[in-house]
């Protein structure tokens, strides 16, 4: 096996274990990540629902100039207070935390520090 299969199949297997115990609802929705070379994605998921409540993007329409100029790592913190501050519109204070099988470094790290920053509790 190739070795990006390898890593990309052990993601997937860290994935599975994360979701069998972590389930979004209305009142606290599942914070979602996914990290690829480019860019980064958040999402607040009910998943009783299954409707997306809230997202943000490093690549977004509305921020594409403002991150342009930063880091990975400081665009990944932007994207987390973006999704604290559309999150906190829509009357959502509390959240749980899905790394998606992604280690909790990092990018994925800046972003439930932003998170946290902007007022989201998880």
């Amino acid at each position: 096996m190739r070795k990006k299969k390898v890593r990309e199949s052990n993601r997937y297997r860290r994935k599975r274990r994360i979701r069998k115990k972590v389930f979004g609802t209305s009142d606290r929705p599942r914070l979602t990540i996914y990290r690829s070379n480019e860019g980064i994605y958040a999402q607040l998921i009910d998943d009783l629902k299954g409707h997306t409540l809230a997202a943000a993007a490093s690549n977004d329409n509305d921020n594409r100039e403002d991150f342009a100029s930063l880091e990975k790592t400081e665009q990944a913190h932007q994207v987390g207070k973006l999704l604290a501050e559309r999150a906190q519109k829509k009357g959502i204070e509390k959240a749980v935390f899905d790394r998606n099988g992604f280690i909790y470094h990092g990018r994925v790290a800046a972003v439930a520090e932003g998170a946290r920053e902007a007022g989201l509790q998880f």
